[in-house]
């Protein structure tokens, strides 16, 4: 007898579909150049410098031994580290995703700054760069994206039919006394009270309704 298969679990097919995963890593590859070209220019024009296309696709700017080199080793820094991994945490959402994302983004501008200069880095501050670029996005993303999970989830509905809560003003708003507001028209120092069939212990401890006994006929 052939055995049964189980099910699959809700939202596993659709959990993380393909086209998902491309267009995330697209959307944060193309905000991590935006961001370098904005930021790159701007230092450019303020330190003085002639803006090229190589601060944002090559190597050869991040360098240890000029200052210009260290400037912009911190831009990159603050693009790959602080800008992506509030991207990630925006867009991917998932603290178990974080540490996969950071790193295709920064192996994926590896690959371009390669093509782009037709050879690997050969500066130690680039892959010092990079690399510290990779652990500090990591770390804050997880942290924030952890941060969003861990938030507690409000549901909808006003809070008006507390009692005791808050500022006490749910039993007090523009409303019948509490005796009234519970039907009780009964006698409350013999210790219960009478309403709609019902009553109930002065100490709310107990329920009880009246019932008609009939005795046996011969």
């Amino acid at each position: 007898m052939a055995r049964r298969r189980r099910p699959p679990r809700p939202g596993a097919l659709t959990e993380l579909p393909p086209l998902k995963i491309l267009t995330q890593i697209l959307a944060l590859q193309g905000l991590y150049y935006l961001s370098a070209l904005v930021m790159m220019l701007f230092t450019a024009l303020v330190a003085g410098m002639r803006f090229r296309p190589d601060l944002v696709f090559g190597w050869r700017a991040v360098r240890g031994d000029t200052t210009q080199g260290w400037l912009m080793a911190f831009v990159w820094l603050l693009d790959g580290g602080l800008f992506m991994s509030v991207a990630i945490v925006m867009l991917v959402m998932r603290s178990k995703l974080v540490l996969d994302f950071a790193l295709t983004l920064h192996a994926i501008h590896l690959l371009v700054v390669t093509l782009y200069t037709r050879r690997l880095p050969r500066n130690a501050m680039w892959w010092a760069t990079m690399a510290a670029s990779s652990a500090v996005s990591v770390t804050l993303g997880i942290w924030g994206c952890r941060y969003r999970e861990l938030k507690p989830i409000s549901f909808g509905g006003g809070g008006g039919g507390t009692v005791n809560g808050g500022n006490g003003e749910g039993s007090n708003r523009g409303g019948p006394s509490s005796g009234e507001e519970l039907g009780i028209d009964g006698d409350e120092e013999l210790g219960f009270s009478r309403g709609r069939g019902r009553g109930r212990w002065r100490d709310g401890g107990g329920e009880y309704e009246m019932v008609t006994m009939k005795g046996e006929t011969g």
